[in-house]
């Protein structure tokens, strides 16, 4: 018989285990003496060194473990034996007399393994040591009182779908509190109770592998597998323990998309927006996430490129967008053949076919009842503002575009010509005036015509200018001028404004209705004219007002001319210019005027002599 190491070791404790109360029993007839057995030493004689005792007894005797016994000990009841050390006489006894060593408690393994204690060979009489203290270990021997636990349980793992017969899933790990050293109580081995024909465990390590080729989890994505541990390398009467493990099938790209339907069909209005949703297909792919991504393209039946294709990111829907207008009396209907395909493919699922489909999308455009359409779509038009009521501004023109070419009737929205100064004739569309039209009022009209279809083109009026206005001065002048003016002194500089509007501008001419004794006026030929002084010595006190007709001509045909009058005020000035005393007011006011400026200075000087001005004069004032 060859047995292994570890089995030779627990044969030769069993052995010596069984073997040791009969060694004892022939030693104390005289029938073996230790020497045969042990090689005897000088210094100590003790039979034993080690003993050993069975966890887990349950009997009501104190269980026997073995003998002390010296060889200075003849049997003649003169030596006597003591125990010390670890569970002395609290677990384990001895009896003084014989060295019979009992357990008095229930031992476990688990808690203990093996305790040391002390022997002693007394005389009786002396109490002394009849040879040294001997140090002897009881071990505890292990039994299979443990199952095996799965500490890190229950378990969960993943695994791609389709992955090879024997790929690894999952390592599960029992452990047993038993004593690996000694028999096969905690020697474990797996096996699996649920979760076959797919996966298996590999009954030494508890690897859980794949065990079918063909794991789809588009069938079936989850598994739930109980794993059995155990002990006794699985023989009869072992102990054993359970976990659970959840395994999920991963996804892995092995469909291809496929289209539900073979022909779709779907009516878009000829009326559809630029850019809008005409119609959405979606392709089905039993794979998830990225796996799942499609794109569209659309192979043909678009020669002109009127449609567009785009995957919605959220519904993976293929959505057919308008690029262009439709028109139903061009075309009234488009076939077009779509293609849908994984954006990811596996390069193993290659070989089994391509992973793409073809589905043909039938667009029926759906006639609209257009409105009418101007030709063109705005005009412009010209009238003289001299037209007489009744003329002919011009005409437009609005054709139906649909199949039925119904007739078009026309009219002005009255929104755009409030006061009506156009009026449309409603079949042929002529508009004329309704009422005179002045310019200078209104120079552009923006009416909007509008057909029985409700399209509406706008038609602009322009009033072309005749010259029916005169002109006038740009602003109101106010002129004062200094009695010490020199004579040719520019007073004032004139404009004019005129609201006709000739093609070629503005032409004005200055002149004077007749000659002035005091001033005088030049065109300047840049439609301004100077005010110039004649003479010189012109007094507040001869004339306080000078009024001077302007006579203001313009360049149409015919020539308009205004005369305007402007208002010359004389103000006494200091000898630099700066005027002292103006009055813009009536001649009549001046002798208030001039008592008031009096008054102030007699009341302002009372009870003073004082030299005041007035009216360019000095007057003595003398207090009585």
């Amino acid at each position: 018989l060859i047995l292994s190491e570890l089995e030779a070791n627990h044969f030769l404790r069993v052995i010596s285990h069984f073997l040791f109360p009969i060694v004892v029993f022939l030693q104390s007839m005289g029938l073996i003496c230790s020497s045969d057995i042990y090689q005897r030493r000088r210094r100590r004689s003790w039979v034993w060194n080690q003993f050993f005792v069975l966890e887990e007894y349950t009997g009501d005797e104190p269980l026997y473990i073995g003998k002390l016994h010296s060889d200075m000990d003849k049997g003649d009841g003169k030596v006597k034996y003591f125990l010390a050390g670890e569970g002395a006489m609290s677990i384990f006894t001895i009896n003084e007399e014989t060295g019979d060593i009992h357990a008095i408690k229930r031992l476990d393994r688990e808690q203990q393994a093996y305790y040391t204690l002390r022997a002693q060979a007394r005389d009786k009489i002396s109490n002394m040591l009849v040879e040294p203290e001997s140090q002897f270990i009881i071990k505890v021997q292990d039994i299979n009182d443990n199952a095996p636990v799965f500490l890190d349980g229950p378990y969960s793992a993943q695994v791609d779908e389709s992955s090879p017969v024997g790929t690894s899933v999952l390592t599960v790990v029992a452990t047993d509190a038993d004593d690996p050293t000694y028999g096969n109580s905690a020697r474990v081995v797996y096996s699996i109770l649920q979760g076959e024909p797919y996966f298996s465990v590999e009954p030494k390590t508890g690897v859980i592998l794949t065990a079918l080729p063909d794991l789809d989890r588009e069938a079936r994505d989850q598994y739930l597998l109980i794993i059995l541990a155990k002990d006794m390398i699985g023989q009869m009467g072992g102990l054993s323990g359970t976990t659970s493990v959840t395994v999920m099938l991963t996804d892995i790209n092995d469909n291809p998309p496929r289209f539900p339907l073979k022909i779709y069909q779907f009516t878009v209005p000829e009326s559809a927006l630029i850019l809008s949703v005409v119609a959405k297909i979606k392709a089905v792919d039993l794979d998830l996430g990225r796996n799942a991504e499609m794109d569209y393209k659309i192979l043909d039946g678009d020669e002109l490129g009127t449609f567009g294709i785009i995957t919605d990111p959220d519904t993976q829907e293929g959505l057919i967008i308008l690029h262009t207008p439709l028109d139903f009396e061009s075309r009234s209907s488009f076939s077009l053949h779509v293609e849908v395909s994984n954006r990811i493919v596996e390069p193993r699922f290659l070989l089994v076919g391509p992973f793409s489909d073809l589905t043909t999308v039938q667009l029926q455009v759906e006639d609209v009842d257009e409105p009418p359409v101007f030709t063109p779509s705005v005009s412009w038009m010209m009238v003289s503002e001299a037209a007489p009521v009744g003329t002919i501004v011009g005409s437009v023109s609005a054709s139906d575009p649909d199949d039925s070419n119904s007739p078009v009737r026309y009219a002005i929205d009255k929104r755009s010509d409030m006061e009506r100064h156009f009026s449309i004739d409603s079949s042929s569309g002529v508009i004329r005036t309704n009422k005179h039209l002045d310019r200078e009022s209104r120079a552009l009209h923006n009416i909007t015509i509008t057909a029985t279809e409700k399209r509406s083109a706008v038609v602009l009026i322009s009033v072309t200018d005749v010259n029916d206005n005169a002109p006038s001065f740009a602003r109101k002048y106010h002129i004062s001028v200094c009695e010490n003016a020199q004579p040719g002194q520019v007073v004032e500089t004139l404009s004019a404004v005129d609201p006709d509007e000739p093609e070629r501008g503005h032409r004005f001419l200055f002149s004077l209705t007749a000659a002035h004794h005091s001033f005088t006026l030049t065109d300047n030929h840049d439609n301004t004219a100077s005010v110039l002084t004649r003479q010189t010595g012109l007094l507040r006190r001869d004339q306080l007002m000078h009024f001077l007709p302007v006579v203001i001509s313009d360049g149409g045909h015919p020539s308009l001319s205004s005369t305007n009058t402007l208002t010359i005020t004389m103000c006494s000035c200091d000898l630099h210019g700066g005027q002292r005393l103006c009055h813009w007011g009536a001649p009549h006011f001046q002798s208030i005027l001039s008592a008031a400026t009096v008054m102030t200075c007699v009341l302002t000087l009372l009870g003073m002599d004082r030299y005041c001005f007035f009216d360019g004069r000095i007057i003595f004032i003398r207090h009585h």
